[in-house]
């Protein structure tokens, strides 16, 4: 009778041995709270992915900024507020984006978030003569004004509105005379400025040689992706094949950069070179190519 009261209670106490939780180590440091995401991308059937913040409110950009540099001032402050992050990391940003695109500026005395170089902003529209942030999950600030845009990862044609300055210092209007103004041209989706060619016929680029050996001058702008602001018709772009490289165009204009201007956003030097109106940008509302 003892030997087998002394299995059952050493049986009992196996089984309750297996079925208590591991042992913690009370001495152990706390696994660190994960960071919360504060930038991320969300998607939409008509716009793709867009930036948004951590809750899901849309970004967007302003076609009147600068590099680096927020025109929105004023009642423009208010209507579109500045975006920012207090000390972003590479942990708080969402997948599909890179640490490396976002850079913080002062705008009114206020910090304020930038993705490749331009400002991000909520949409606030007044309601009830106060300006409320748009919800979580609208994108309504899309096109308002033709001047503001969601902010996507992935425009391979961003629109921009600014002063013409050529290579010779002068500034230049849209019709490619001396004059204060600004343009609204397009520009590849790190802002840098594009190019058409005067002497080029529709869907025919009449400039890069065959062995590219004066791509350094005007690089063709070398991609067949279309992703362009809900403003533009996507349709009007298209590319053609120059010496096995695909180029862009825009009603059959091949797009180019200028060397000089390199590869940053911001310069438009090839404007006056070697004269005005030889390598216009592009703009919306430009003639068509002819055959």
């Amino acid at each position: 009778m003892k030997t087998i009261t002394t299995k059952l209670l050493l049986g009992l106490c196996s089984a309750a041995i297996f079925a208590m939780p591991a042992c913690k180590d009370d001495n152990a440091e706390p696994e660190p709270p994960k960071p919360v995401i504060a930038v991320q991308l969300k998607s939409n059937a008509t716009l793709g992915n867009f930036l948004t913040d951590k809750d899901g409110r849309t970004l967007y950009y302003f076609v009147n900024d600068a590099p680096l540099t927020s025109n929105c001032a004023g009642g423009c402050a208010a209507l579109w507020p500045a975006f920012n992050v207090d000390d972003l990391t590479k942990d708080n940003i969402g997948a599909g984006l890179e640490f490396s695109d976002f850079t913080a500026i002062t705008t009114g005395g206020k910090k304020q978030l930038t993705y490749k170089g331009k400002p991000l902003y909520y949409y606030a529209p007044a309601v009830n003569g106060v300006n409320t942030p748009e919800a979580a999950g609208r994108t309504d600030g899309e096109k308002v004004g033709g001047n503001w845009f969601v902010a996507k990862p992935d425009y391979s044609i961003m629109l921009v509105s600014a002063q013409l300055v050529g290579n010779d210092g002068k500034n230049y209007t849209s019709a490619y005379v001396e004059g204060n103004g600004k343009t609204t041209f397009f520009t590849d989706g790190n802002g840098v400025t594009l190019y058409t060619f005067k002497n080029d016929k529709k869907d025919d680029n009449n400039f890069t040689a065959a062995d590219f050996s004066n791509n350094n001058v005007w690089p063709i702008y070398e991609t067949d992706k279309i992703t362009v602001p809900s403003s533009l018709d996507k349709t009007l772009f298209g590319s053609i094949t120059v010496f096995g490289k695909k180029q862009l165009t825009y009603k059959g204009w091949p797009l180019y950069y200028f060397g000089q201007d390199g590869k940053v956003a911001g310069p438009t030097k090839g404007v006056s070179v070697p004269a005005p109106g030889v390598w216009p940008v592009p703009v919306k509302d430009m003639t068509a190519a002819l055959p």
